[in-house]
């Protein structure tokens, strides 16, 4: 073993010296032989590991000549991305191992129900290892060590890997993020000098914006395992649920000038739920972390950051599935090789630490076999016993008006393999009342009752105020879904009807047949912004009701609510047969209920051709791009109105502002992100376009933008008094954290009448905050449709003197400048795209913004 002279010496060799001499032998334990039979990854893809970083192509192009090789190796595509790229699980295990494989799948489900569990021969059943690496797509060295993992469990002689693999099956993910890795791959590559260059300033180190670390919309798939919002992540679940593997391990980078960081994180952010025996497994795993890592002289810690709090993180996902998950973090070359606190950190060595942590994973899933096996047992009989003790017997959730929202959030929890079933009759309960065949009933006794639990829980105590990600994501608040919880007087399994195992896109209906007079919609509905783009993509003229009214149709009287979507047939350039045609793929595919109105008088409330019945504009959109902009938060939109509502969507370079004709586009979008390097001149054709009638969304922090510019009028909340108590320099950042944010979620009332606000019956909504950006409501009130209320915290954390600067204050203001209108999102309604409940108020702003009068502006 080197002495800690000799690896301080070897860290201060010429890099570019170094880095020519990494051979395959660098990565790999000593006294293993290998196959000469399979090949090597520099045979197949044409480089040594960590010379060039891995192109997703040539990752796929090894992976399947691996598996084409070697008999203890199967591959799947188990799902494409957005770029048609595929994602791939490896299957290693001894060959009479795959000879068995579904009865080694059928007993690993048994282990999830008590009343076989206890019949299991658990000395005879391999221990499930799940592998997944990069899905940070510029955190690049898991995917890179992934070709070595691979190689070895494939290669590798002797008794010891013959006894591995006959204990184990190892499900090997070689890339969570394949589109992010192909751009991360292609920026590195691109830069990289024949003469290794080390300087952190240069510019192999500094990707263009957006980055590689997200997919193709920019989402940060580690936030998407539980919302399954993205192919990648949907693939992903459904392998993982097929399996429920034992172990499963998440390969990501942090800071250059860091180490190696492995799990258990801080203790007090663990989530509740998480049962103490699985952070007691993780620190007996982590005792093979070191042991490795030690091997090899590599400086590491635990314990000290991180957490396993949110469930739709890859390391604590499977914490509530009775998974031990777990993080390892390794300090980014961030290309190929670059200088830190610790010296040079070159790409080979964070490739080397990944991938002997692979190799210990593995080691302590064979030496503590049976405690995972017994762990995972004990975590379902424990759900089952608590579940069964539970004052809760099960929850009834459903929106009568919006069958879109109601297939979205059955679709989420299915994917996660919990029961539901559709309501059989109709239900009044605390004063909410649900319709047969629209809401579901979810029985808490099933066997993923503590997924369910934490998906309807709402916290805010807490042990600890400081959180890696959101400290609450409640679902029946996520989707602004009614629910009630039923005790065992009022749960009748009656209440059950059909099971719903692949939820199906709701469709809707044209009620009265084709028309010749007029067609309407109401706006409801999850996709009626599509089903209302639809139509003005066609050409046809469209109007929105601004007041309630009621017509006769073929069922007899219907009241039309706020936002009703108007098509009178006389006014009309496009055919009559045209726009019917359009009206039937409107109900299959949108899944809206579309009403022969046969006349223009109504029955009460406006008549078709009142001043109340408004025109609309169809939206050109453009949303402002680039450096300093949060390509989390624009990708949210492109996604949203690209993947959702089908509505095209320019994405606008910032500094391309000044050079671009605004006039093509009527709606502007300006999300989280610093705008203060625009140009004089861009600025000013900016504040030209809205004065000309132009209609801007700005949000979060670009409302405060919008606020210096002199674009929208308000005022921030500001702490009275400063606190002067003294803090301990150890507790600085945790006194300063706690103040943050992070994600929590609140009440707020609204106005129902407003434009922005159409589509919604109630008069309060939840609304999902990660910012303290605090507005007072506007002195025009009616400019100000969606306002905190006075004790508005449902879910989360937040600070004692955060709580009360909250109260009372602005969710969404609206000005006017010239005759354009500015509309603020002081939070933000298309949050990871599973925060459906608030979309709407995004469609709104688009459709109808234009629309709102001055006199309820600021």
């Amino acid at each position: 073993m080197k002495s800690l002279l000799q690896s301080i010496l070897l860290l201060l060799i010429v890099p570019a010296v170094a880095f020519s001499q990494v051979e395959l032998e660098y990565y790999l334990p000593d006294g293993v032989t290998y196959n000469p039979d399979i090949p090597t990854p520099k045979e197949v893809v044409g480089h040594e590991v960590g010379e060039w970083h891995i192109t997703h192509d040539k990752l796929v192009q090894y992976m399947y000549a691996l598996a084409e090789a070697s008999d203890r190796v199967t591959i799947q595509e188990y799902a494409r991305t957005y770029e048609n790229r595929p994602l791939l699980v490896l299957t290693i295990t001894a060959p009479d191992n795959h000879s068995s494989i579904d009865q080694i799948k059928s007993n690993q489900s048994l282990l999830r129900n008590p009343e076989r569990s206890g019949n299991l021969d658990l000395e005879s059943m391999p221990v499930i290892v799940n592998m997944g690496f990069s899905v940070h797509g510029n955190e690049a060295s898991g995917s890179n060590a992934s070709l070595v993992s691979a190689y070895h469990f494939a290669a590798a002689q002797g008794d010891e890997i013959e006894e591995t693999l006959s204990n184990t099956v190892i499900l090997l993910d070689p890339s969570f993020n394949p589109d992010g890795l192909q751009r991360f791959s292609t920026w590195v590559n691109m830069h990289k000098s024949a003469t290794t260059a080390t300087d952190p300033a240069a510019r192999e180190f500094g990707e263009v914006w957006p980055g590689g670390r997200t997919n193709h919309y920019w989402f940060d798939l580690n936030r998407d395992w539980m919302p399954v919002v993205h192919p990648e992540s949907r693939g992903r679940i459904k392998m993982y649920q097929e399996w429920k593997p034992h172990v499963l391990t998440d390969h990501h980078e942090m800071g250059t000038n860091s180490t190696f960081f492995f799990q258990p994180g801080i203790p007090s952010r663990t989530h509740p739920l998480t049962p103490q025996r699985n952070q007691d497994l993780t620190a007996a795993i982590g005792e093979y972390h070191a042991d490795e890592l030690d091997e090899i002289q590599s400086l590491y810690y635990t314990r000290e950051s991180f957490d396993d709090f949110y469930y739709g993180k890859g390391s604590t996902y499977p914490d509530i599935f009775g998974t031990i998950g777990i993080l390892f973090e390794q300090a980014s070359s961030r290309g190929h090789a670059q200088e830190s606190d610790h010296g040079v950190v070159e790409f080979p060595f964070a490739v080397r630490n990944q991938f002997r942590t692979s190799l210990s994973t593995v080691k302590a899933a064979n030496g503590l076999r049976m405690e995972l096996h017994n762990n995972m047992r004990e975590f379902y009989r424990e759900v089952q016993q608590e579940a069964s003790r539970s004052s809760v017997k099960a929850f009834v959730i459903g929106d009568t008006y919006d069958s879109g929202k109601n297939y979205h959030f059955a679709d989420l929890m299915s994917r996660h393999n919990v029961e539901i079933y559709e309501l059989a009759q109709n239900l009044e309960v605390d004063g909410k009342s649900f319709e047969q065949g629209k809401a579901w009933v979810i029985p808490v006794e099933q066997t993923e009752y503590k997924f369910i639990e934490a998906m309807f829980e709402r916290r805010t105590e807490f042990t600890d105020s400081l959180f890696y990600d959101v400290s609450t994501w409640t679902l029946p608040s996520a989707f602004n879904l009614p629910h009630v919880e039923l005790n065992q007087r009022q749960f009748d399994s009656n209440l059950m009807g059909d099971r719903v195992e692949s939820p199906e896109k709701p469709s809707g209906q044209i009620i009265g047949g084709r028309s010749n007079y007029a067609y309407a919609f109401e706006w409801d509905e999850y996709y009626a912004p599509r089903a209302l783009y639809r139509l003005q993509e066609l050409g046809v003229r469209t109007q929105a009701a601004f007041q309630k009214f009621q017509s006769v149709v073929s069922t007899g009287a219907k009241e039309f609510n706020y936002g009703t979507i108007v098509v009178p047939l006389g006014i009309q350039d496009v055919d009559e047969a045209t726009i019917f045609r359009t009206m039937q793929e409107i109900a299959e595919e949108d899944g809206v209920d579309v009403y022969n109105l046969r006349t223009g008088l109504a029955a009460s409330g406006v008549d078709l051709g009142s001043p109340n019945v408004n025109a609309l504009e169809k939206p050109s959109i453009a949303i402002l791009v680039g450096s300093g902009v949060s390509n989390l938060e624009a990708g949210e939109v492109w996604h949203q109105l690209d993947q959702r509502y089908k509505i095209p969507i320019t994405l606008l370079e910032k500094d391309r502002v000044g050079r671009t004709d605004l006039s093509r586009y009527n709606r502007l979008v300006l999300v989280n992100g610093g705008y203060g390097d625009l140009s004089e001149s861009a600025k000013a054709d900016l504040k030209s376009w809205v004065r000309d009638g132009g209609t801007l969304i700005v949000q979060k922090s670009a409302v405060n933008w919008a606020i210096s510019e002199g674009l929208l009028n308000a005022e921030r909340v500001e702490q009275e008094s400063s606190d002067n108590r003294r803090v301990a320099y150890e507790d600085l950042s945790a006194a300063r954290g706690a103040q943050g944010i992070g994600g929590s979620i609140f009440e707020a009332n609204l106005d129902n009448t407003n434009p922005l606000m159409f589509g919604y019956r109630n008069d309060s909504m939840h609304i999902f905050r990660n910012s303290t950006t605090f507005l007072q409501i506007t002195e025009n009130q009616a400019a100000t449709p969606l306002y905190l209320t006075d004790n508005p915290l449902v879910s989360g954390y937040i600070s004692g003197e955060n709580s009360e600067l909250i109260k009372n204050t602005a969710s969404i203001m609206v000005g006017s400048y010239g005759s354009g209108r500015v509309i603020g999102f002081v939070d933000n309604p298309n949050f990871r795209a599973f925060w459906f409940g608030t979309n709407k108020l995004f469609a709104n702003a688009l459709f109808f913004g234009d629309q709102i009068s001055r006199t309820a502006t600021n």
